[in-house]
């Protein structure tokens, strides 16, 4: 059996230790990586700090009870990773500028908070680089966007695709497509979640039982997942081959697609990527 490649990273804070960092964190916890220097991880509540008191390696404190936790987090890291609501970017950068090393990247997982905006807020020598990764990071299936700003280099880069390589693949793509790729990849687990939730509705509704509904929606869902990746081949031809002339396939897809579901899917992102770019303002209400 082939040993899992192993990762090696430097020093790394988290600012914000909400699901999208816990999703990171716990791909950095796997025996296959080593953060040299250790993790440290920075909360509101002394609460959520508690919960990584007995995970070897993390070391966490809450801005509540210490005023210093965001800037003694960053001290000595390479990596700074961005983990707060957007409105809160531009102040948490503000507040530990002075703190960061010289040649340490800030690594965002803010939607809207542009390259620029996070640029000007810290030193000159301090790279940035915004993600837009996914919630099936949680279990080592997320995918994740990366777009370097002007200062990154090719090893900044390549830091921190391998830091998101541990939960997942990474697509590296310009800035401007960064919102839009949110759309996609990072709101696609919800509508994936909604068709299973409204097709086991469904199914129960024609007799099956609730438990029965559930096995039978999201093995399906799984199971064409698994088929599609498997063979590589078009999502449309899959389709087709499930789908036989005159048969009760092709009338459920007529149906379907005469709801329009590509202007419908156009409409969803077109709102999600509004949205996203609300989010970048310092009065937006989450």
């Amino acid at each position: 059996m082939t040993d899992a490649p192993r990762t090696t990273l430097p020093p790394i804070a988290f600012l914000g230790a909400g699901s999208m960092a816990g999703a990171i964190l716990n791909g950095l916890l796997s025996p296959a990586v080593t953060v040299e220097g250790g993790i440290r991880v920075t909360s509101r509540t002394a609460e959520k700090a508690a919960t990584f008191a007995d995970v070897a390696g993390v070391t966490a404190a809450a801005t509540e009870s210490d005023q210093d936790a965001n800037r003694a987090a960053v001290r000595g890291a390479k990596l700074v990773v961005l983990a707060v609501k957007p409105y809160l970017v531009p102040e948490v950068l503000a507040e530990v500028a002075a703190d960061l090393e010289p040649d340490a990247v800030v690594v965002s997982v803010a939607a809207g908070v542009t390259v620029a905006t996070m640029e000007a807020a810290v030193p000159a020598s301090v790279a940035v680089i915004r993600t837009m990764p996914n919630t099936p990071a949680q279990v080592g299936r997320g995918v994740t966007g990366l777009s370097a700003g002007p200062r990154a280099t090719a090893d900044d880069v390549a830091l921190v695709r391998a830091l998101f390589e541990t939960v997942g693949a990474v697509v590296e793509v310009p800035e401007e497509q960064l919102d839009a790729l949110s759309t996609i990849s990072g709101s696609g687990p919800a509508y994936i979640f909604l068709l299973v939730e409204e097709l086991t509705k469904t199914a129960v509704a024609k007799g099956f039982s609730p438990a029965q509904a559930k096995l039978l929606v999201e093995q399906t869902f799984l199971g064409a997942s698994e088929l599609l990746v498997a063979t590589g081949e078009d999502p449309a031809e899959l389709r087709r081959r499930v789908t036989s002339p005159k048969g009760t396939t092709e009338k459920a897809i007529e149906v379907l697609q005469g709801a329009n579901l590509s202007v419908l899917f156009d409409r969803a992102t077109d709102a999600a990527l509004a949205r996203a770019r609300e989010l970048a303002a310092p009065t937006a209400v989450e």
